[in-house]
């Protein structure tokens, strides 16, 4: 399979100093994408702004905003199979940014934002056979929430996890998340790494690809643990 990955924050300019941004540094992404290769699929990973080092025979496309992401989105999506939306894309960003960097005196008490791109809405109508996968960080009603993306999104899948928790989501090499699926099925897996959730996930893509052997996921000679050389050092 052709799999796509989108992994890391991204950042919205203020001015030449300044962005909005969130707390995700690519972890899960960078864990699916490393999956994915170690699985024996073909895969891109486009990443925001991380401190992470890509796995090996993965080809990355790094972009720094929301809208540099969905612009390479946009452009792979016609190759991939299965796209993996693992990107904390920012919800918000300046309307109007500053090309020099604003006084602090200058600086006006409010700042006026302006939504970003959804990118999985806008390639929704891009999908036809392809599988899509998405994720739903959330810190209250997560499995609602989850299933409300999944819905609205067209999603085939859905990874959900409550980031409140100290075990899970930012900043820790441990997830506990649920997969639900568009038929409607929820799996509840226990704390696991990160690298273990990005098998499953992948696992979960390959037994939906009419293409996949049904042994695939337990080749021989694959392995569930990473490599010694992929670091997976950050916040999340």
């Amino acid at each position: 399979m052709k799999i796509l990955v989108t992994a890391g924050p991204t950042r919205e300019p203020i001015d030449p100093v300044r962005f909005i941004s969130n707390r995700s540094s690519g972890k899960m992404g960078y864990a699916v994408a490393g999956a994915a290769v170690r699985l024996g699929h073909e895969t891109v990973l486009v990443s925001g702004p991380v401190a992470l080092t890509p796995p090996e025979k993965v080809e990355v496309i790094s972009v720094v905003t929301a809208e540099e992401m969905l612009a390479a989105v946009q452009q792979r999506i016609g190759w991939c199979d299965a796209l993996v939306m693992a990107a904390a894309v920012c919800d918000w960003r300046p309307r109007s940014p500053c090309l020099q960097k604003i006084k602090k005196l200058e600086m006006s008490r409010g700042l006026q934002l302006k939504a970003t791109p959804d990118i999985l809405r806008i390639v929704r109508s891009r999908k036809e056979n392809r599988i899509f996968v998405g994720f739903a960080a959330e810190t209250r009603d997560v499995t609602k929430e989850a299933q409300r993306k999944l819905a609205e999104k067209g999603l085939d899948l859905i990874v959900a996890n409550d980031v409140s928790q100290k075990d899970a989501g930012f900043e820790v090499d441990t997830n506990r998340v649920k997969l639900i699926s568009a038929d409607g099925k929820c799996d509840s897996l226990p704390l696991m790494s990160k690298n273990e959730v990005a098998e499953r996930i992948i696992n979960w893509i390959m037994s939906k690809d009419k293409n996949c052997p049904p042994d695939a996921g337990s080749a021989k000679g694959r392995t569930s643990s990473p490599p010694a050389d992929i670091s997976i050092d950050g916040k999340r």
